[in-house]
């Protein structure tokens, strides 16, 4: 993966806070980026497989729910990249993980 096709990937509001959540959480499933960037199913799938795509996520069926987690062959360099965004900037996508915390403590999502 070049470094323009990885920043082209990422270069979406919805993508970007959608890999950060994944690298914070480790692993999260489609319900889940719904509730914490409040979109439809639809937007957040698309976003999904875009980054599928660039093999930023990789996915994995668990009965009806889909999950994704970083793409383990991701280059050393991105994985710094997505780390480092998500320790330094952690503001920016607080409140999404907020609103996915507030769901799972009412009741699981998925």
């Amino acid at each position: 993966m070049s470094p323009l096709q990885f920043f082209k990937c990422l270069s979406d509001d919805t993508r970007l806070k959608s890999v950060l959540i994944v690298h914070q959480l480790e692993e999260a499933c489609v319900c889940d980026l719904m509730q914490a960037l409040e979109l439809e199913q639809p937007k957040v799938s698309r976003h999904l497989a875009e980054l599928r795509k660039c093999n930023v996520l990789i996915d994995e069926r668990r009965g009806k729910w889909v999950y994704y987690r970083l793409h383990p062959r991701l280059p050393e360099w991105a994985i710094n990249v997505i780390a480092q965004t998500a320790q330094n900037n952690q503001d920016y996508y607080r409140e999404a993980l907020a609103k996915l915390d507030k769901t799972k403590t009412n009741k699981p999502i998925c």
